[in-house]
């Protein structure tokens, strides 16, 4: 029985973050057929914000109404929800409508927004599910959420997008002196991929479907497998709980005898904080900046940063950076280290690397090695670093917050949407209003020496 809640608990993680890690990294074969093309992850960031309505209103849900039968149908609604928004992608995500004048991927938005809405509200209902097993489960559900990155990833990888060839073609010519004379011109042919995005998105279907199935199987489990939510906190691991951001009122408490604890309310102790005023600061900038940087500035030029190296570069980025997410987290479960000296270096050095991210960007079509295979290999080390480091980062301040008070983590997850929000805003108009970055065609850009 344990081994098969441990299998349902990493199942019904999978349902988490899958759909947008997958839609993700998938970009690099859609941004070749929707007519965004290049600007279109700038555009997918500012959707994902907006769908942080989905945890408000379960918030407040908590708040004005609480019951644990309502919570489950809300997570039953969200899986349904998503394996029905992948479905339509399916048919649907091709489909254009013209809005002021010009072509819009609008039926491949609203599902979007769909599908980041289940994986943002997952955040605030799955956990609060989870926190009603044993704490032994509560690991095997994050490796299951880190699975629902690291999988998307490696099948993206086995639909070998990116493969491209420059092709000479013959075009009618259009000078007057000469009509009818042929020219030829250099284009990029990307070879097909082995299955076709359609297929993608079933499968993150499939596996949103599992996720659901999971936890229809999870509710039946015998009640004596369940515990307090009390007494969960004290179990659970801490840096597990953090790397979900959920929050943590629990206080320890000194043992005292079962007939002390019958006859005598519990009370709270105040615990004084371990940080100065300007550690703490210093604390809610990284929170700030780093989800800023993560969820906002860079992935909107990604597109501009590994483009102008290839599609098979940016295929490589944009999967090994979203495997590189979840593989952060599990190691700072097992390897937590609480140094601010060392997760502001940490900070600093993924911040370098997005430096160079942006700093391609801007150079795009024509960025630094942009003929050179060490080019393509810097370029794809350089996201899968900043991702990295940045993410371990995210959740060791997590971890120091949610240790400090309950207060204190609520504040962590303000900054970080505010940071999230701030970044995709600033973006949003640098991209597609002044269209300071440019795109090119790495087979027709020309280049200076």
């Amino acid at each position: 029985m344990p081994l098969y809640i441990h299998a349902l608990a990493c199942a019904f993680g999978l349902g988490s973050w899958v759909a947008i890690n997958g839609l993700w990294v998938e970009l690099p074969l859609i941004v070749n057929v929707l007519p965004e093309g290049w600007d279109l992850p700038s555009y997918l960031t500012v959707i994902i914000q907006l769908a942080n309505l989905g945890p408000l209103l379960v918030t407040l849900m908590h708040k004005l109404c609480p019951s644990r039968q309502r919570e489950k149908l809300v997570i039953y609604a969200v899986l349904v929800i998503g394996v029905s928004a992948c479905l339509l992608l399916t048919a649907f995500w091709k489909r254009t409508t013209v809005i002021l004048g010009e072509l819009h991927s609008t039926a491949f938005f609203i599902l979007t927004f769909f599908l980041a809405l289940v994986d943002c509200t997952s955040s605030v209902t799955f956990m609060p599910f989870m926190m009603q097993l044993p704490a032994k489960y509560i690991t095997t559900y994050f490796i299951g959420e880190g699975l629902s990155g690291f999988i998307p990833g490696l099948v993206a990888l086995g639909q070998g997008v990116g493969i491209s060839k420059c092709v000479n073609v013959s075009q009618s010519s259009t000078n007057m002196s000469q009509p009818g004379e042929e020219i030829y011109v250099v284009e990029t042919q990307y070879l097909p991929p082995n299955f076709s995005p359609e297929i993608f998105f079933v499968f993150l279907a499939v596996m949103t479907t599992i996720s659901l199935g999971a936890f229809a199987a999870l509710n039946k489990v015998p009640r004596t497998f369940e515990l307090s939510t009390e007494n969960l906190v004290q179990e659970a691991d801490v840096v597990a709980t953090a790397c979900a951001g959920l929050d943590n009122p629990g206080m320890n408490e000194s043992k005292t005898s079962k007939d002390d604890e019958e006859s005598e309310p519990a009370k709270p102790v105040l615990v004084k904080s371990k940080y100065s005023l300007s550690q703490k600061a210093f604390i809610y900038f990284m929170v700030v900046w780093v989800n800023g940087a993560t969820n906002g500035l860079l992935p909107s030029v990604q597109t501009y940063s590994c483009m102008p190296y290839g599609n098979l570069a940016y295929h490589l980025s944009a999967a090994l950076a979203s495997v590189a997410n979840p593989i952060a987290c599990i190691i700072a479960m097992f390897l937590p280290k609480r140094s601010l000296v060392f997760l502001g270096l940490l900070c600093l050095m993924g911040t370098g690397f997005g430096g160079y991210n942006m700093a391609m960007a801007a150079m795009s079509p024509c960025p630094l090695l942009q003929d050179s295979p060490v080019g393509d290999v810097i370029i794809v080390v350089s996201w899968i670093l900043f991702t990295g480091l940045l993410s371990y980062v995210k959740v060791m301040v997590g971890v120091i917050l949610r240790d400090e008070s309950h207060s204190a983590l609520v504040w962590c997850g303000a900054a970080a949407q505010t940071g999230s929000m701030v970044g995709s805003l600033v973006m949003f108009p640098l991209v597609n209003v002044y269209h300071l970055f440019q795109s090119g065609d790495i087979c027709s850009t020309v280049c200076p020496l």
